[in-house]
């Protein structure tokens, strides 16, 4: 009798041995927990002072942009002359250089902030783990003591309200555990979301960087027209504004040139003002500046390249796991060949390059979802002129020159173009390159470069109309 009283006593202690083991795991994993993250933050101290130093450099920077474009401005208002030429190409080509080293800055600053989330989800991971553990340990003693009879459990206590006040202990501990378990998940999911934006972002700044490869060819032409005048004027203003007047006697030359078009076969450039002077009528959009973002977009599309949409959109969109966007695009895509008439698998889009997907068709550059959206009022402008169409079909046809010029006024005037101020003219372009993300400093080339050309654009139409 003696020795079974002893074994149930020791029995006893052992349950009550195991509980304070579970506790102490609890609190155990909790310590582990709170060290990692106390070993995070001088991570994060390291990482916040060189994002705060990248932040700095990339503010100076943006500074001196700002002030290369301020002098192209200004410079533009005054007469033409060669010194006021001559600054401005040096402008140009000091402001596309300092771009593209704001965009090194910017992409080391957010592989930084990948390199950090990455470090703290692999910490997060790992104490998910050691919970795990903890917690399958303590379910396991549980199970054990369940085992025992619960009435030898109970006769064991003084009182009813001790074994309960007991086993209520184990609840809370359980329930301690789960709620830990279920907050670092949480925490894990927020950061793994967070991660993945800034990779989007970081895919964002790295297709400007590559788009900006058209910014060192545009350097290049700008130091190669600086150095002809050099050459051709020996910095001579009269020997410079005779260039320039022989220039202005050039109309035919003018209107003959060709006007590149993406998707469509390039058009003589006195038919594209034609199309634009139109579409000024129809929505007040002027047309050096419309002319100026067809001509960058086509620039854009051209370096590109030509692309397929089952590969190239649908298929891109699948694998970077945007299904809906997918789906979306391919029934928009097929939508608007079906209503055409046209082969889907032979007309042309814009093709993925290694950092996104392509699917951008015609000279506008309209992705499908975004061309459905536009098409009935496309429509409703194109309907009034059949003369400047080469395709019989009263339907909006985005690979259609003026069709595609119809598109981009749309939407310039949607985004505040008609307003016809440089400012507007501007923020339009940037907002039909980049939508809500028009005002990152990343994308203000694109809005620069469209000035630019609106400007040469509307030299020539000032020459055309003094003829």
């Amino acid at each position: 009798m003696l020795n079974f009283q002893i074994r149930k006593d020791i029995n006893l202690l052992n349950r009550r041995s195991q509980i304070i083991t579970a506790f102490l795991t609890c609190i155990l994993g909790v310590w582990i927990l709170g060290f990692s993250f106390s070993s995070a933050e001088v991570n994060q101290d390291s990482v916040s002072k060189k994002r705060a130093e990248l932040e700095a450099e990339l503010g100076q920077l943006e500074t001196q942009i700002a002030g290369y474009r301020q002098t192209i401005t200004e410079k533009q208002k005054e007469s033409t002359t060669f010194e006021r030429d001559i600054a401005i190409l040096n402008a140009k080509i000091q402001k596309s250089l300092l771009e593209i080293k704001a965009r090194k800055i910017a992409i080391d600053k957010l592989t930084e902030n990948i390199v950090e989330r990455s470090a703290s989800i692999e910490n997060l991971a790992g104490q998910i783990d050691s919970r795990k553990i903890s917690l399958a340990e303590f379910i396991r003693r549980i199970n054990e003591l369940d085992e025992t009879s619960l009435v030898e459990l109970i006769l064991k206590y003084d009182n009813l309200s001790e074994f309960f006040g007991e086993f209520d202990t184990y609840d809370s501990i359980q329930a301690a555990m789960q709620d830990s378990l279920g907050e670092i998940r949480d925490i894990k999911t927020t950061t793994e979301k967070e991660r993945k934006e800034l990779e989007n972002h970081k895919i964002q700044e790295t297709e400007l960087k590559s788009i900006q490869e058209m910014e060192k060819k545009r350097i290049e032409e700008n130091k190669t027209e600086k150095n002809q005048l050099l050459k051709t004027t020996k910095g001579e203003e009269k020997k410079y504004q005779t260039i320039l007047n022989e220039r202005q006697k050039k109309a035919a030359q003018i209107r003959s040139q060709l006007f590149l078009l993406r998707g469509s076969p390039a058009i003589p450039f006195e038919k594209a003002l034609n199309h634009a002077n139109i579409i000024f009528k129809e929505l007040g959009i002027r047309p050096a500046f419309l002319l100026g973002v067809v001509a960058e977009e086509s620039e854009l599309g051209a370096n590109i390249g030509s692309g397929n949409w089952q590969v190239d959109l649908y298929e891109c969109y699948q694998r970077i796991g945007q299904k809906k966007s997918a789906e979306k695009q391919k029934t928009a895509f097929l939508e608007i060949t079906a209503e055409l008439g046209l082969n889907p698998d032979v007309m042309p889009v814009s093709k993925a390059p290694s950092y996104g997907c392509g699917g951008a068709m015609g000279p506008a550059q309209f992705m499908p979802t975004t061309w459905q959206l536009y098409k009935d009022s496309i429509v409703g402008v194109i309907s009034r002129y059949p003369g400047q169409r080469s395709a019989n079909s009263a339907k909006a046809n985005p690979w259609e020159p003026f069709d595609a010029f119809a598109a981009a006024g749309l939407l310039l005037k949607d985004n505040g173009a008609a307003a016809g101020t440089r400012n507007a003219e501007w923020k339009a372009a940037l907002r039909y390159f980049a939508g809500g993300n028009w005002n990152k400093p990343s994308y203000r080339f694109y809005g620069d470069d469209v000035m630019s050309l609106a400007e040469k654009y509307q030299e020539q139409i000032d020459i055309l109309e003094q003829d």
